[in-house]
């Protein structure tokens, strides 16, 4: 049934070549897309939280973190891919249902009254990054099966070679970061957040509207036995997670988030609050950042591919501690004293050090898709976005913690210069590690029967 219902798609889809290609970047184009322009609504939902429900910044890290809780189950969703078809098909699907429950969330938050709780928003937002987290998991195992090399890869099969597609789809995601955040900055003075929720409502209803009408033999994926079950699956799963390079780096990689504490709502405050910056400097700060992002996928993809995947991401690591210094002198007032206005930094270096977090992203991408092996590629690279999922959401609940210890308040930021120079010092630290990371990549990976 589920081989004649394919190649029924086939025939409609016409299979490879351009028009493959061109499915191809449609669907995660657009996918990753709406997926960087999320930063839309989210700066909508942090001015909501401190202007209309009065909570404080740790309240408001608190609610960032928790709403990440549904990215932990993403290896759940990776087997459930890629052990079940629908229809044929094992990430279309999933990518629409996704896109179906985002879409329901924020206009849901729309509809509510101006005097939501905060506990109903904070179920609506766990349903939303449930609907984004199966989005990405399907985004990311498309992007995995995609981006291996040719010797691992069907030799008559036109996928991209190693690093192109995953550079790809950065780009779109930095697009959608740069819309996303030049557009919440402008519209946040105009609009009400609520405004702002439908808004990305009526964007994700048509990612929705239009992944319904792709049918996957049109993409022309690697092609893989179907069905296998989520025992088979997540046999193999444990299988390729006992190579000793793709677990030392998962856990290198997720410990280098979860050690650094997070003070992300409270730079928030102080930005907004104790110095005053206008949100629209905020929109610019974080639409240069997005723009750094783009820049970065771009140099990545012509220079930095066959650079060891260690000493790239290594010095990525120390460039971010270097930025946290920065940081340090900032609030402690010398650029003010050397005459660079506060906007000026926010904008120049607050919005390059918040992407800077995700810039060994990557690289590592691309070292994980190389050593993935074939069949399990969207349950491993969902267990690596769980374990930093996971890591993000310690890194926030330790900033919280770091907060408290250095008694920063809402309205008292004096010991926020002792927490960011801690925060400099963690960052440091996984340097001393990186020879988890394996310094070079062999693409060969067939998974032992389990």
């Amino acid at each position: 049934m589920v081989s004649s219902i394919r190649e029924r798609g086939r025939r409609k889809g016409g299979g490879g070549g351009n028009g493959s290609e061109g499915m191809r970047k449609l669907l995660l184009g657009l996918g990753f897309l709406v997926q960087g322009f999320r930063c839309f609504p989210w700066m909508a939902v942090n001015f909501f939280l401190k202007d209309g429900l009065k909570v404080d910044p740790s309240t408001l890290q608190i609610l960032q973190c928790s709403a990440n809780l549904p990215m932990v189950a993403k290896p759940f969703y990776g087997i459930l891919s890629d052990s079940f078809y629908i229809f044929g098909q094992h990430r279309v699907p999933y990518i629409a249902f996704g896109a179906f429950l985002q879409a329901v969330s924020w206009i849901a938050i729309f509809l509510s009254p101006s005097n939501i709780s905060f506990f109903t928003i904070t179920l609506y937002l766990l349903l939303g990054n449930l609907g984004a987290s199966v989005v990405e998991v399907a985004n990311d195992a498309m992007v995995a099966e995609l981006g291996k090399p040719p010797s691992s890869s069907s030799k008559n099969s036109p996928h991209s070679s190693s690093g192109q597609i995953q550079s790809f789809v950065w780009i779109a995601a930095s697009v959608g970061g740069v819309l996303g955040n030049l557009a919440g900055g402008i519209a946040i003075d105009r609009f009400s957040p609520q405004v702002m929720f439908l808004m990305f409502g009526i964007l994700l209803s048509i990612q929705f509207l239009v992944t319904i009408f792709i049918h996957e033999s049109s993409l022309d994926l690697p092609t893989s036995s179907s069905d296998r079950g989520i025992k088979t699956q997540l046999s193999e799963l444990i299988v390729a997670l006992r190579k000793p390079e793709i677990y030392y780096s998962i856990i290198w990689f997720a410990a280098s988030y979860a050690i650094i504490p997070a003070l992300t709502g409270t730079m928030f405050y102080y930005q907004t609050e104790h110095l005053g910056i206008e949100s629209s400097v905020l929109g610019v700060s974080k639409v240069f950042g997005q723009a750094a992002m783009l820049l970065w996928g771009i140099i990545y993809n012509k220079n930095l591919k066959s650079m060891s995947p260690r000493t790239l991401i290594s010095a990525i690591q120390a460039t971010m501690a270097v930025f946290m210094f920065s940081d340090f002198l900032f609030v402690k007032g010398v650029y003010r004293m050397l005459g660079i206005p506060d906007s000026l930094y926010v904008v120049l270096f607050s919005g390059l050090l918040e992407v800077l977090y995700f810039f060994k992203i990557l690289p590592f991408n691309v070292l994980m898709a190389q050593l993935c092996p074939p069949g399990c590629e969207g349950s491993v690279m969902a267990f690596l976005m769980s374990a930093l999922a996971v890591a993000v959401i310690i890194s926030g609940y330790l900033g919280v913690a770091l907060s408290s210890f250095v008694q920063v308040t809402a309205k008292d930021f004096s010991g926020l210069g002792h927490a960011l120079l801690i925060q400099a010092v963690c960052t440091l630290l996984p340097v001393y590690c990186s020879s988890c990371i394996p310094d070079g990549v062999k693409a060969k990976t067939k998974p032992k029967e389990g």
